[in-house]
């Protein structure tokens, strides 16, 4: 059985840093894609980052990029969002997520990933 367990989420001053972390337990082999999308009070969820394993590339959504990096450990059991120059508008809650073996994801989709994490709530102040 496939678990995410994530930490790491926190309050934080505008400009300030987080670092996202999704420890997975259960998968055979490496999860073709892995995830993360937030949602903020009032909107629609959406994805912040997808990375595809095969490729190890990552995209992310043009709020993000150049603030937020992927990662993944070396055993590529777990993978972290590390989050630099916060803005308010990146208060949200955050789920980590992944797709089951053999499957396939688009980029900034949520069509497949059908393993997610808790949640974890991040707080950016002015």
């Amino acid at each position: 059985q496939v678990q995410l367990v994530e930490s790491g989420g926190g309050s934080v001053q505008a400009g300030g840093s987080l670092r996202l972390s999704c420890a997975t337990s259960g998968y055979t082999s490496a999860p073709p894609c892995m995830g993360w999308f937030r949602q903020a009070p009032g909107k629609e969820r959406e994805a912040v980052a997808t990375y595809f394993t095969a490729v190890d590339r990552t995209y992310y959504t043009g709020s993000v990029k150049g603030r937020f990096t992927f990662s993944r450990d070396n055993a590529g059991n777990t993978f972290f969002l590390q989050m630099n120059s916060l803005q308010l508008e990146d208060t949200a809650m955050y789920y980590c997520a992944a797709v089951p073996v053999g499957s396939w994801c688009a980029a900034l989709s949520s069509h497949n990933f059908v393993y997610w994490g808790q949640g974890t709530q991040v707080t950016v102040s002015s």
